[in-house]
C-alpha cells in the first residue's frame, strides 16, 4: 500500500460524522466498546463496525482486559495525516497556527 492510499484511508474514516465523534469521545483517554456504543442511538453491531473502520485506518488502537475491549485514540498517526496534507496543501497556514498556538504569542511575549 502507497502512502497515498494509506492516507486515503484515513480521511475516508473521518468522513463518518459517527466515527469523527468517537474520536472526540477517546480524546479523554480509554473507553471500552460498550461505553462508546452507550453514547449512540444506534445498535452496537453498528458501532462496532465504525470502530473496525477506525481501527484499519489506525486512527485507535484496542486492547483486551479480560472480556473487555479498551479503545485509545492513536494521536500520532492522526496528527501526522492530517498534519502532512494540510502542510501539502496550506504550509503558510501550518505556520501561522503554530506561531498563534505559542505559549506567549498571545500576549506578544516571546
Amino acid at each position: 500500500m502507497t502512502e497515498a492510499q494509506d492516507e486515503a484511508g484515513v480521511f475516508r474514516a473521518l468522513a463518518d460524522p459517527t466515527r469523527r465523534q468517537i474520536l472526540e469521545d477517546l480524546r479523554g483517554g480509554e473507553l471500552a466498546a460498550g461505553e462508546i456504543a452507550s453514547r449512540f442511538a444506534i445498535s452496537a453491531p453498528s458501532i462496532s463496525r465504525h470502530l473496525g473502520v477506525l481501527k484499519g485506518a489506525g486512527l485507535i488502537t484496542e486492547r483486551r482486559n479480560g472480556n473487555r475491549i479498551l479503545y485509545t485514540l492513536a494521536e500520532d498517526r492522526l496528527a501526522t495525516a492530517i498534519g502532512r496534507f494540510l502542510s501539502a496543501v496550506c504550509p503558510e497556514q501550518i505556520v501561522l497556527r503554530q506561531t498563534t498556538w505559542r505559549p506567549g504569542a498571545q500576549s506578544g511575549e516571546s
